[in-house]
Order: C-alpha cells, then sequence, then structure tokens
C-alpha cells in the first residue's frame, strides 16, 4: 500500500480544520491502495527553524538540534506521499506549516514525492492562495504538487450535520484530487525503487568542486 501522511496545518485552538479533517480522512481511508496516517502540527511542536550544518552530526543519520525534529524527518521520509489540509491567514500558510517544512532538513525526506492539498477560508476565497504559496515551497522541497486541488469556501456553512460537503463539487474534487495523488504516488515510488538522482544542490556542488581552480 501507499503510505499517505495527511498534515493538519493549523494549530489553533479554534481552527476549522475540525470541520474539515474528518472528511478528508474518510475520503482517503476509503481507498484500499493508501495506509492513512494524519500528522496533526499540534502533535509535533516543532521548534523555530534552527538547523545549520554544525547542528545536523552525521550526513547519512542527521541528529539535528532536537530529537523532535528528527522523529519529523523520519517521519516523513516514510510516506509516499503527502496531503496538507490548511487554512488561509494574510494570503499565505499558517507559520507553523511552514516551519514544519522548513525542518525537514538535509535528509531530502519530501524529494520525488506527489504532494496534495485541501484549502479552506472563513471568506469566498477559499484558501486558494495558501495554496499558491504551499506549491512554491513544496516546488523547493522537489516535490511534485498536484494542480487538482480541494478548495472549500465559507467553511463555516460548508458542511452539513453528517460531516459531508454541502457542495457536490466538493466531493467531486476530491475524488479527482485522489485519483492523481493515488497515480502519482505509485510512479513515483517505483522511480524511488529504481534509483534516484542525488539532489541538484549536491551535484553542483560536486561538478563545481572539479573545476580548475582560476588564476
Amino acid at each position: 500500500m501507499l503510505n499517505l501522511k495527511i498534515v493538519i496545518g493549523s494549530t489553533r485552538p479554534t481552527r476549522a480544520a475540525d470541520r474539515v479533517t474528518p472528511w478528508v480522512v474518510d475520503r482517503a481511508n476509503s481507498r484500499d491502495t493508501f495506509d492513512v496516517e494524519v500528522l496533526d502540527l499540534r502533535d509535533w511542536p516543532l521548534p523555530l527553524f534552527q538547523e545549520h550544518m554544525g547542528s545536523i552530526g552525521d550526513f547519512a543519520d542527521p541528529t539535528y538540534s532536537d530529537p523532535l525534529v528528527r522523529k519529523w524527518n523520519l517521519t516523513l521520509k516514510e510516506a509516499d506521499a503527502l496531503l496538507v489540509v490548511t487554512p488561509e491567514y494574510l494570503h499565505s500558510i499558517p507559520g507553523v506549516l511552514k516551519n514544519a517544512f522548513d525542518s525537514v532538513f538535509v535528509s531530502w525526506a519530501l524529494r520525488n514525492k506527489p504532494l496534495a492539498a485541501v484549502g479552506y477560508s472563513g471568506g469566498i476565497a477559499a484558501g486558494v492562495r495558501a495554496i499558491e504559496h504551499l506549491m512554491d515551497v513544496a516546488i523547493e522541497a522537489e516535490m511534485v504538487p498536484l494542480r487538482d486541488t480541494v478548495i472549500i469556501p465559507r467553511v463555516e456553512t460548508a458542511f452539513d450535520s453528517q460531516g459531508s460537503p454541502v457542495d457536490p463539487m466538493t466531493d467531486v474534487a476530491m475524488t479527482v484530487m485522489l485519483d492523481d495523488l493515488e497515480w502519482w504516488a505509485s510512479l513515483l515510488a517505483k522511480g524511488r525503487a529504481e534509483g534516484e538522482l542525488a539532489p541538484g544542490s549536491l551535484r553542483i556542488r560536486a561538478a563545481m568542486a572539479q573545476l580548475p581552480e582560476t588564476p
């Protein structure tokens, strides 16, 4: 089965993620191809990003500055795919979510893995600007962000008493996104198993080291 990590990107006490996430998890679990684990950032009080070349220890098995950072990296290393549930704060993702991505350092735990996103907001924008910024972060982490996402406007009234979306388009969008996520997760898992290129930054550094010194 494909290992899917669902990351809850808000830790606010009054977060609307608690309305959205149960439906997302249920839809993901309905597929027999995914082994789902929910990573609630409330349960991962990662320190503000503080890693550097002197804090990671052995490059082959980094220790980092905090055992929780090491555990976070190892947990994401297990994933074949990520699905992030995020609100929109000031036209972007929550700082705690950005910090969680920043903390994936040197392990390259996210490389060559697909990223899906469910965005929501209290207004009509539905988290689209947060998702746009999240995709930029994903590209820099060398992930494969999916084009098709799920956006939920006016989240306070978006679900009925049974926890299902009021707008049928929301459920349709989730089906399409999970189809894409499953396809990409399977494809990229096969590619990783067959062998990966080293990260581009390392290959550039190695190539530059081979250049003759300029007089």
